[in-house]
């Protein structure tokens, strides 16, 4: 806004290239930043299996059947569940449909190693002797709770973003409003997923190293620093998810209504 012989000029700001540099430079540090926690994570959590666990198993030792459980989990819940929330900020490049293919593939990347933690983290208990039960902790109730999220939101995306496809041009208002929808509840999923993912290591740890935990042992740091990886992915993801917002929110003050519908409608 400029002031000018008595009149005030309104200056646009088009969506393409808003952005001043340095917000740019800060927005590419997090999502590097981001990027390292959620290799770190991953490369931690096998670090701790296989160097302090005894590596993996089958269902000849249940002990170390278990162990696929932690690295399957952080793997698909964490590194490609948070690819996934990435890939619509990582490939600014990219067209919309490309980010949308990536998304797609992370995400069903993500199932069979969510599955197969499952399974086998109930295979371990119910194999070990004397049988151990199961859900009985706060852990499994949160992961339950984490799965049945996952598994609504990839039924609500397949519904809503590839079948309602067919009749493109009259569901375009409700795919738009479901894009904040399926936006939103994807985050509070991932969150969930780093929650229950501390408590299951915790509860590994402690029941791991019984009262040495609190000698501070080598392997207690390492699961610390897992733990901390994690946290600061449930701090940076969200701030990603905002920064792009409030980016795009200034964009478009000269077009904002007819743009956006526009914009959304070809996102979905």
């Amino acid at each position: 806004m400029a002031f000018k012989s008595g009149k005030v000029e309104t200056v646009s700001i088009s969506d393409g290239g808003s952005s001043s540099p340095p917000n740019w430079c800060f927005f590419g540090w997090l999502l590097a930043l981001t990027q390292l926690l959620l290799h770190g994570a991953l490369g931690l959590v096998l670090f701790w299996v296989i160097y302090y666990l005894d590596g993996f198993g089958w269902r000849d030792n249940p002990k170390l059947l278990f162990n696929y459980h932690p690295v399957l989990m952080v793997g698909g819940f964490v590194y490609l569940s948070g690819n996934a929330l990435l890939s619509y900020r990582s490939f600014g490049c990219c067209r919309h449909i490309y980010k949308k293919l990536f998304h797609t593939v992370f995400h069903i990347l993500a199932v069979p190693a969510i599955v197969m933690g499952f399974l086998t983290v109930w295979d371990s208990r119910n194999l070990s002797v004397p049988p151990i039960a199961n859900f009985w902790s706060l852990h499994s109730w949160m992961g339950l709770t984490t799965m049945g999220l996952f598994a609504i939101q990839l039924v609500v995306g397949f519904f809503s973003f590839l079948i309602l496809l067919c009749c493109e041009a009259r569901t375009a208002a409700l795919r738009a409003a479901l894009v904040p929808v399926h936006a939103t509840f994807g985050l509070i999923t991932f969150l969930m997923a780093i929650a229950t993912c501390l408590t299951g290591i915790t509860e590994k740890a402690i029941n791991n190293l019984g009262d040495w935990y609190t000698a501070f042992p080598p392997e207690g740091l390492v699961v610390n620093v897992l733990g901390a990886t994690l946290m600061g992915l449930a701090i940076l993801m969200p701030v990603l998810m905002l920064i792009r917002c409030q980016q795009r929110g200034p964009s478009s003050i000269s077009s904002h209504s007819s743009g956006d519908q526009d914009e959304e409608s070809e996102r979905l």
